[in-house]
């Protein structure tokens, strides 16, 4: 299933128009990740092992720097450290990111340890 989300096309299970995703639809749920296997963008990794028809990767170390997450406030393309360095938060519009996700940035993030905030 595909949804565009500020003119991006995010994959998932009941994507809806900030992101939120049929596994977390919480208010703080509001991004979407790139996987480094195929570079679509998907609320969780529930997600794409539910639409996408190969294993989960995460976003390469290498590429840190290019977009990889997506705000579903406002639409901006933030690269892994920027996301990282946010506080949970969106640096361009400020609306919050669930801090949960960081108990799985193993998934997302090659070479990130999940830490619990």
């Amino acid at each position: 299933m595909r949804t565009r989300v500020h003119g991006t096309t995010v994959r998932g299970v009941n994507v809806g128009p900030e992101t939120r995703c049929a596994h977390y639809a919480g208010p703080t749920d509001v991004i979407a990740l790139r996987f480094g296997c195929c570079g679509d963008f998907f609320p969780c990794a529930a997600c794409h092992d539910a639409v996408a028809d190969h294993g989960a990767e995460p976003w390469p170390r290498d590429r840190f720097d290019d977009p990889a997450v997506l705000c579903g406030g406002c639409g901006a393309r933030l690269s892994v450290h920027a996301y990282l360095d946010a506080d949970f938060a969106c640096p361009e519009c400020a609306t919050a990111f669930n801090p949960g996700c960081a108990a799985h940035y193993d998934r997302y993030f090659e070479g990130v340890a999940p830490s619990e905030e």
